[in-house]
């Protein structure tokens, strides 16, 4: 125990003995109390708030004498003067303020903002906040409590020094780099004393109230996440976005990301953050200017001699694929981050065509100069003269069906009844095989195309490039395009209507009325009867997309219009380009060819066949008994 501590027990010892003497009674007061019984509950009275009183003076002087001990070794710190220091680039300007020694705004040029300026403010000091915590044997080094001193300032160097009373320093050095990375560390100098030997860690408080930035809520919420990648080439995960969530994650750390949909801020540790970091999600209501809450609670690598610094980089910047993986090269700490996940592209099958082509043929795209209309509308060119060779197979597949659907028809009319239909559809596998054709092949061209579609979908969403950018009538091709709007929010619907999805959903009922009647021209049987039913699930479709895509991006919503008009219009010419007597003649030919030479079935064929026979066998089986 040191002399200051000393000293301020007594001065307890003291405020309470003098305390006491002073509120005592007089004699007089006794005497009187004595005489007048009347008296006797107003002195009870003054007791008890005497007592009150001396308790408070008492904690009041403990807490006092707490302060002065714990506090000591920083305590010209805790006071001081708001500072507010700037480094800049040309991309990014970053306000620190001197009391925390943090960052306490950040605004990223060039991006238009939601109320139509031109730059983001990420972040301001009311919505983050990042802590750094150091116990020591006496006393914590709390960073946010601290009063930092600039030095060694340029416009995009600052190093902000804590001074305590036994010449010791808590210094922390920032460097922001010529795009959107801020290299920082973590020093304690002079105070190693004030550690326990054993003591190797860090203690992190890093908080963000995610700002909405875009002018659809449920849409930019559902693209907001906290993210976070495992050391060592782990994997990239995050916490729920469409929920609240905490959760402890038992793995070491590379990094952890705040993410809104178009733009990020990750923090970087040079050592990795220990496991067992806390990291939580909370939602945020419609209207309130905010998406969620992030929290994480981590811990680093920490030297208490100061020989070496915690080191740490700060990504702070749009989401950017090509960008990030730009800036992923500037790191100095040589780990393979894959910062790049944080692009949302899907997954894994439909991250891969997005990764390995639609990015590629989106760049170049976007390197002509083209309007991001233009570009989404040229994708959807592209991708179809692609697939238009498969399509035009399948299509070709169905269209012999469909003029052989009256061969069908005849041939099995005899097996009408219940009991018959194993027979007829025997005697279809054959037809089907004796003229060269399949069943299932009409459904390949919505299978081929699926992949692209749910690539898209994840894609457009999260193509920075589409943000601002305007087109026909949508002004913006990163949210939606309202032609009528209302303030009051309708249960499926919103407080909108989107035009763009009004023609998607339009689109794909054009489309699946020519999918129906393709399907129907070729079904015989008990076939065409089912497929009364499902066309009308069918035409439902497009009303559900209404409901769910109402409230998704104009660009995505354009593409899937555009792509769907388009795949209407292939299927129209084609129809109107098959010439279905030629096409009957080509069959009756493979007919006679396969009816004099029969051939083994095989593939799909022959496994529909062996499986209708032994189906058949078991319906034998069970009849005899």
């Amino acid at each position: 125990m040191n002399r200051d501590t000393i000293i301020g027990f007594v001065l307890i010892a003291l405020v309470l003995i003098g305390f006491s003497w002073w509120n005592q009674p007089s004699a007089e007061e006794i005497e009187a109390a004595r005489t007048q019984d009347s008296l006797a509950a107003v002195m009870k009275d003054k007791a008890e708030k005497a007592q009150k009183e001396t308790q408070k003076a008492v904690k009041q002087a403990l807490d006092s004498a707490a302060l002065n001990d714990t506090t000591a070794l920083f305590h010209q710190a805790l006071s001081g003067t708001d500072q507010q220091i700037v480094l800049k680039n040309q991309k990014l300007v970053l306000t620190f303020n001197t009391h925390g020694g943090t960052v306490s705004k950040a605004v990223i040029k060039d991006f238009k903002s939601i109320d139509n300026t031109n730059n983001v403010t990420l972040f301001d000091k009311e919505d983050q906040r990042l802590n750094f915590m150091l116990t020591g044997k006496q006393e914590n080094i709390v960073t946010q409590d601290l009063y930092f001193t600039p030095s060694e300032q340029t416009d995009s160097t600052v190093t902000m020094t804590a001074q305590a009373q036994n010449g010791g320093q808590v210094i922390i050095r920032y460097r922001l780099g010529q795009d959107y990375l801020l290299s920082m560390s973590l020093q304690a100098v002079g105070l190693a004393n004030a550690f326990a030997p054993s003591y190797k860690e860090v203690e992190i408080e890093w908080s963000d109230h995610c700002r909405q930035q875009e002018k659809g809520f449920s849409f930019e919420s559902r693209y907001t996440g906290l993210f976070y990648k495992e050391a060592n080439g782990g994997s990239t995960d995050n916490l729920p976005e469409t929920s609240d969530e905490s959760k402890q994650i038992e793995e070491r750390l590379d990094w952890i990301a705040f993410r809104n949909q178009f733009f990020s801020i990750a923090l970087i540790s040079k050592d990795d953050f220990s496991a067992n970091s806390t990291l939580s999600s909370v939602q945020d209501e419609k209207g309130s200017g905010y998406l969620k809450q992030f929290d994480a609670k981590l811990k680093t690598a920490f030297d208490p001699t100061g020989q070496k610094a915690s080191e740490f980089e700060m990504y702070i910047g749009p989401n950017n694929f090509r960008l990030i993986q730009d800036v992923e090269q500037q790191s100095a700490f040589g780990k393979d981050l894959d910062l790049e996940q944080l692009v949302n592209l899907g997954w894994w099958l439909l991250r891969w065509i997005n990764r390995w082509f639609t990015l590629y043929v989106f760049d170049w795209l976007t390197g002509l100069g083209l309007n991001m209309g233009i570009v989404l509308i040229l994708i959807t060119l592209l991708l179809k003269a692609i697939t238009f060779p498969m399509v035009k197979k399948s299509y070709m597949s169905s269209a012999k069906m469909r003029v052989l659907k009256p061969k069908f028809e005849e041939a099995t009319k005899q097996y009408d009844k219940p009991e018959d239909q194993m027979k007829k559809q025997q005697e279809m596998m054959a037809l089907y095989s004796k003229y060269g054709v399949s069943p299932l092949s009409g459904c390949l061209p919505m299978l081929i195309q699926m992949p692209i579609w749910l690539a898209m979908f994840f894609f457009v969403p999260n193509a920075i490039q589409l943000r601002g950018e305007s087109f026909l009538w949508m002004a913006d091709l990163s949210t939606y395009d309202p032609i009528l709007e209302w303030g009051t929010n309708i249960w499926g619907i919103g407080d909108h209507l989107s035009l763009t999805c009004i023609l998607f959903c339009g689109a794909q009922l054009v489309y699946t009325w020519f999918s129906m009647q393709q399907q129907k021209d070729q079904m015989v049987g008990q076939q065409a009867e089912q497929m009364k039913m499902m066309q009308w699930m069918m035409y439902i479709m497009p009303l559900m997309f209404f409901f769910i895509f109402n409230d998704y991006s104009s660009g995505l919503n354009f593409y899937y219009f555009v792509s769907l008009f388009m795949s209407a219009a292939i299927m129209w010419t084609l129809r109107k380009t098959t010439d279905d007597a030629k096409l009957l003649a080509i069959l009756e030919a493979n007919y006679q060819a396969n009816k004099n030479n029969p051939k083994k079935k095989s593939g799909l064929a022959a496994r529909l066949e062996a499986m209708q026979k032994q189906a058949e066998e078991m319906q034998k089986q069970q009849h005899r008994r």
